[in-house]
């Protein structure tokens, strides 16, 4: 059944009404999860030299935000739900953007990866070509002073399966 733009709107309100209630519980609750294979998957896929720029999609509090900057990487975080991304500030120290999955507004080849750790399954089935066609759109395949040659990567992390692959192979 297609969904039209207000069913969708609402969907979206409910999640993120949900998620900023309990965004306390949220943090407590993931806060010790150990994504370090994810992480470390979405790396080896970026071939441009680091420190790399990733878009953390659907950042929530910050815990992988924080990692790819200790890392040495500059990390994006981008939340839905407002109390998440005050607490990804918070906890990250990077900059978060607040937005809405389904009315993305981000610059152009402006990423060398995107991590989307469990955060995809909240865009609904028939939007999610649409979003995954923007995504790839701010993913750059190569950086303007980089290395001929170099991909970047979207890291699709949902119900404990991967995909990364170069954004010329996500049509």
């Amino acid at each position: 059944m297609k969904r039209n733009t207000q069913d969708l709107e609402e969907i979206a309100h409910l999640t993120l009404e949900h998620y900023n209630q309990y965004a306390e519980e949220f943090w407590q609750g993931t806060r010790d999860h150990d994504v370090s294979q994810n992480i470390a998957a979405l790396l080896q896929c970026i071939r441009n030299e680091p420190p790399f720029k990733i878009l953390d999609f659907g950042c929530g509090p910050g815990r992988d935000l924080k990692t790819f900057a200790e890392l040495g990487h500059i990390a994006i975080g981008l939340e839905g739900a407002v109390h998440l991304a005050v607490m990804a500030r918070a906890h990250s120290g990077c900059e978060v953007w607040q937005q809405d999955f389904l009315k993305l507004d981000l610059p152009d080849n402006h990423f060398d990866g995107v991590f989307a750790n469990a955060a995809l399954f909240h865009v609904p089935s028939q939007e999610l070509p649409r979003v995954l066609s923007e995504l790839k759109a701010r993913v750059a395949i190569m950086r303007k002073a980089g290395a001929r040659g170099a991909t970047a990567c979207i890291m699709i992390l949902t119900l404990g399966a991967a995909i990364c692959q170069s954004p010329g192979s996500l049509s």
